[in-house]
């Protein structure tokens, strides 16, 4: 059998949950064990209950992985990004993780995961200027 082989820009849903089951199954099988979980932290408007921030995550294998991180203006510099991250941290700690990674952009905020512990471990430069990506990591 030849498979057929198309690129898109469009986000299919069927075919994440296709790999990722099909790396889950691979998984297990090499390591026995499955404990992949999602991680979500809400910030919500009080008025309407609205999402307006959070945190994105997983933890798999040891690891607590930080996929996005976003809060408007209005929060920032408030304490919540650090309380987030806290909440990440330690509900990773809770299921077992002993690192935890996470990415930003030099523009982004670097310099915040910085002040609460977190190290850079490489930095990718790729065209446009000013938009490297910074890998960061953290002890739990």
């Amino acid at each position: 059998m030849i498979p057929q082989i198309d690129l898109t820009d469009a986000e299919d849903k069927a075919l994440r949950e296709v790999l990722s089951n099909g790396l889950k199954g691979y998984n297990d099988e090499k390591i026995g064990l499955h404990d992949r979980q999602d991680l979500t932290i809400r910030v919500t408007d009080p008025e309407t209950g609205e999402p307006i921030g959070g945190l994105v995550g997983r933890t798999s294998l040891g690891m607590l992985f930080i996929d996005l991180v976003y809060l408007p203006k209005s929060l920032r510099g408030t304490g919540t990004g650090s309380r987030i991250l806290a909440l990440a941290e330690e509900e990773g700690r809770r299921r077992g993780c002993s690192k935890a990674v996470l990415f930003t952009i030099s523009f982004q905020a670097p310099d915040f995961y910085k002040k609460l512990g977190w190290q850079v471990f490489g930095e990718i430069a790729p065209k446009p200027p000013g938009a490297t990506r910074v890998y960061l990591t953290k002890d739990l």
